[in-house]
């Protein structure tokens, strides 16, 4: 984890998030890096993945949804 977070990044939510305010993910895209955050700690630590490592985490996480 990371709690580098540059500011000329662009997050989106997740498409699946709600607007109830519950567990959300953000996402941002750089030319290096996937990172993901909690929605609800923008200044908090950031996962950061790799494009192959990211392909690999969606492709599990749609195989247990």
């Amino acid at each position: 984890m990371s709690r580098e977070q540059p500011e000329h990044m662009t997050w989106f939510k997740s498409s699946y998030s709600g607007t109830s305010g519950g567990d959300c993910v953000e996402v941002a895209v750089d030319r290096n890096a996937v990172h993901v955050r909690d929605s609800k700690e923008r200044r908090g630590p950031a996962l950061r993945f790799s494009a192959a490592g990211w392909s690999a985490f969606v492709a599990g996480a749609r195989a247990r949804g």
